[in-house]
């Protein structure tokens, strides 16, 4: 194959580096495969989150090789509890409950450390063969028959499709025009992960408080990740406070029902904000992840989602190699868009909705709310469907994410 035939991905995090090791295993060895990203001279990561990652993406970082080196430290996410309630209530009532098996024996999510799945992840790229270039990617130019994609290095390489994995301030979909289309929420999410006496037994929980949504999710061990839902202003206070006054301020929203807790490293809060490109396409380029859209974390889905984008996108690419199609000819490029894009459109009304359904003060919305959880508790049928969504297997499923090599 000539250079022409090259892939060059911008962007070394998750969505990235798992669609460079799909594409290697899909494609083979003759196309060249370059992820490019200033970040990937930070070896081992230093990512502080965590991440639910939900059955269907295990199955994708299963089939590309890469969950075997993150499984002995993820925790699986065996059951989960819904509670509605307002900061100063003395008790927490649950309103739905789930168990955490989509298939026997299969939780519906387990619960990883940014810096293990990107650090497996980066191993695996080394381990195929893919050229992994600590500099950005700069410039390029497209044509009808390929694109010159020119690197922070000086290097210039001749490709067939540039992916833009770079993220929600996506400098290449800044440079190729695409729009936006979103807003702010004026909330923070505070990242920490706790300490606690007790053991969670694999526990989930997502307190809906006035302010917004208060996550537990178990990690392994005795400690816990916390996505902490406040308003910006709010959440700036909380950041800033001395170790014992933020200490006050955790231990009235997450309780002691898991024994003394303990803020583990620095609480960080993250602004939130919903936007979708107008396309996710260009010519000779496609986005993925974040560069594509960014939703509320309220479900949980962010990462999923962008992972949904590169089981779509290596699928459509490796299709076009076998019937010797040009990889970024716009009917390729179009197939991975109609793929996603309603998908993604979805699962953004659907946040969005949650978002302002549990965020807020309402009485009567609180009232209406109580009512759908505790319809939907007592609904098994119904249950099953939204772990079946959650876990990422309804609707068209690339093959990745059903744990099949393409």
């Amino acid at each position: 194959m000539s250079a022409q035939r090259s892939i060059v991905i911008g962007g070394g995090a998750f969505a990235g580096l798992a669609l460079a090791v799909a594409l290697r295993q899909g494609l083979g060895s003759d196309i060249p495969i370059i992820v490019a990203d200033p970040a990937l001279a930070t070896r081992p990561s230093r990512d502080p989150r965590a991440t639910a990652i939900v059955a269907a993406c295990r199955r994708l970082f299963q089939t590309l090789g890469a969950w075997e080196r993150v499984a002995d430290k993820a925790q699986p996410i065996l059951d989960m509890v819904v509670t509605d309630s307002r900061l100063e209530d003395a008790i927490r009532p649950a309103f739905l409950t789930f168990a955490g098996d989509v298939e026997p024996g299969e939780p519906f999510a387990h619960m990883v450390e940014n810096r293990h799945l990107v650090d497996a992840l980066a191993a695996r790229a080394e381990a195929e063969g893919i050229d992994l270039r600590a500099s950005a990617v700069t410039s390029y130019d497209s044509r009808s028959d390929g694109i010159d994609v020119t690197l922070g290095d000086g290097s210039t390489i001749q490709a067939s499709l540039l992916v833009a994995a770079d993220g929600a301030r996506s400098k290449l979909r800044e440079r190729a025009g695409i729009a936006t289309h979103g807003w702010d929420y004026d909330q923070s999410g505070i990242v920490v992960t706790v300490g606690h006496e007790r053991e969670h037994h694999g526990r989930a929980e997502e307190h809906f408080l006035p302010a917004g949504p208060f996550a537990i999710l178990p990690l392994s061990g005795k400690r816990s990740s916390l996505v902490w839902t406040e308003k910006r202003a709010e959440a700036a206070r909380i950041t800033a406070l001395s170790e014992d006054e933020f200490h006050g301020e955790l231990e009235q929203r997450f309780g002691l029902h898991l024994g003394e807790i303990k803020a583990l490293d620095k609480p960080r809060a993250f602004p939130l904000f919903y936007f979708v490109a107008r396309s996710f396409i260009a010519e000779r380029m496609a986005l993925v992840g974040d560069a594509a859209h960014v939703i509320h974390p309220i479900a949980g889905q962010g990462l999923n989602m962008g992972l949904r984008d590169v089981a779509a996108l290596a699928e459509v690419v490796v299709d076009a190699a076998r019937l010797g199609i040009d990889l970024g000819q716009a009917d390729v490029l179009e197939r991975y868009q109609r793929w996603r894009r309603f998908d993604t459109m979805a699962m953004g009304f659907a946040t969005n909705s949650l978002n302002f359904l549990f965020s807020n003060q309402s009485t009567l919305l609180r009232t209406v709310r109580d009512i759908g959880l505790g319809l939907v508790d007592r609904a098994p049928p119904l249950k099953n469907m939204f772990i079946r969504q959650a876990a990422g297997l309804v609707g068209e499923v690339p093959r990745l994410l059903k744990g099949e090599a393409l």
